[in-house]
């Protein structure tokens, strides 16, 4: 068996296993990665963030055509099959591939293709397809090993009808209903797609409303837009068994209900991916979701491994887990620390919902003297220019102060414009005030205007 050595062995290749390598190598240190998989990016490129999003482009480039009034003088609408709106999303994740393989020649770091598992607290053993091993030594490891959906036990994942969020990127077919379970952003991000595409779509929430960690405005105006696309959702449901057939698939709920589908979508959770790492070789071990506890600086309970990204839990974001595997390498290197806790929410429904900073629960449980600033997309130019009406801003800030709280937004480029707001709230004192927006000339017409709308809303509000 071969044995290398390094001073940085990561585990994974996605955002936080990627950053975490890059930044080691940029340093001077010697850094081999390791991915299961036969091609870099991990779950972000293969499975999750790049295949979703790539996928709701398409979907929504097709509800343009399909309701734009000048394309209907060209010819009637178009039915696109999955399959084929799922062909056309995969060039994106070839283009990631060779993109982020650069990456590691141009920094000089080894990749390793396998499964890792631990030796002890400073080797793993790296076993590849064809039964080939590797052993690496490192002081110091980095486990990015992400996540994958949680399967219960008493769901047949077996069958061709019932899928995950991982194999529902395999579908052959476009079903003409679907059952999605779970409303949590991935099973509402699918909702809009597959809504998009003109399936019929069941979607079962086990609590009382939709992501109820958002600002409660823009909750109810994504249950809104999502029933205006036909979308059904059922609130506080939990299944009792869910049974595939030939023709397709029965959902059995606690309420007693019964719900048939061409397919069924399981959307429910995540389980961290560390069942395969031996992690009782070396006395560690994960939570009932295969999690790996962490302290604030993203140390396991043994000070040289640390783990970044999905594995550990919260927020199970892309943007933040590039971070935390930076931040995680800068400890090893003696660099300056960040814990990654200021993170804007992008969700990736049609249309889709950025955030960041407090809610409007939040700040009236604390007894914070906010007020509420506002503008519509359908009031602004540039929305009226593309026909994405449908939206808003809205800025929470301070009564007295004027200093920024919060920022939500739902609507067509949400996850860009929120950044604007980010930058302005990590300001200090007066540059971080509603008053920066009314000072600050927009171009015109663009979406950025609406902080300028909102602004000015705002402080009507007060006088």
């Amino acid at each position: 068996m071969a044995v290398h050595n390094y001073d940085l062995v990561v585990i994974g290749s996605g955002p936080a296993g990627e950053s975490a390598a890059i930044n080691a190598a940029k340093h001077g240190k010697r850094v081999a990665i390791v991915e299961r998989q036969s091609s870099v990016g991990g779950n972000c490129t293969h499975w999750g963030t790049i295949p979703s999003k790539a996928l709701r482009h398409q979907v929504k480039q097709i509800m343009q055509f399909n309701t734009n009034r000048m394309f209907r003088d060209i010819g009637e609408p178009r039915w696109f099959s999955f399959p084929k709106v799922l062909e056309r999303s995969r060039v994106t994740i070839d283009q990631q591939v060779e993109l982020r393989t650069k990456f590691y020649s141009r920094n000089r770091i080894d990749l390793f293709f396998g499964v890792a598992r631990f030796r002890d607290e400073h080797t793993v053993v790296v076993r590849d397809n064809h039964e080939g091993a590797e052993e690496l030594s490192a002081p110091q490891f980095v486990i990015a090993t992400g996540s994958r959906p949680y399967r219960p036990a008493d769901v047949n994942f077996r069958h061709p009808r019932i899928y995950c969020s991982d194999t529902i990127l395999g579908l052959s077919h476009t079903p003409r209903t679907l059952i999605i379970y779970g409303a949590g952003v991935i099973g509402s991000e699918y909702a809009s797609i597959f809504s998009g595409l003109g399936v019929k779509v069941d979607l079962i929430d086990t609590r009382e409303r939709l992501l109820s960690f958002l600002d409660d405005e823009i909750s109810d105006a994504l249950s809104y837009e999502l029933r205006n696309y036909g979308v059904l959702i059922r609130h506080n449901e939990e299944y009792q068994s869910v049974e595939g057939d030939e023709a397709g698939v029965v959902v059995n709920l606690k309420s007693g209900k019964r719900l048939r589908a061409d397919a069924f979508l399981w959307a429910n959770g995540r389980t961290g991916n560390t069942d395969e790492l031996g992690l009782e070789n070396i006395g560690l071990e994960a939570n009932g979701r295969g999690q790996l506890q962490v302290d604030d600086h993203y140390r396991t309970a043994i000070p040289h491994i640390s783990a970044v990204g999905d594995v550990i839990g919260w927020p199970s974001l892309a943007s933040a887990a590039y971070d935390q595997g930076r931040s995680a390498s800068d400890e090893f290197l003696g660099e300056d620390f960040r814990f990654v806790d200021d993170i804007p929410t992008g969700i990736y429904t049609i249309p889709e919902i950025s955030s960041v900073g407090k809610t409007e629960r939040e700040l009236t449980e604390a007894k914070v003297p906010y007020e509420v600033a506002q503008a519509f997309f359908k009031d602004t130019a540039r929305a009226q220019i593309t026909g994405d009406t449908a939206g808003m801003l809205k800025i929470l800030f301070h009564r007295e102060t004027l200093e920024i709280l919060g920022i939500h937004c739902f609507g067509d480029q949400a996850s860009e414009i929120v950044h604007i707001g980010q930058a302005i709230m990590q300001q200090k004192g007066e540059a971080n005030t509603l008053r920066y927006f009314i000072n600050t000339t927009f171009n015109y017409p663009t979406m950025a205007e609406a902080y300028r709308i909102a602004a000015q809303n705002g402080l009507n509000r007060l006088f």
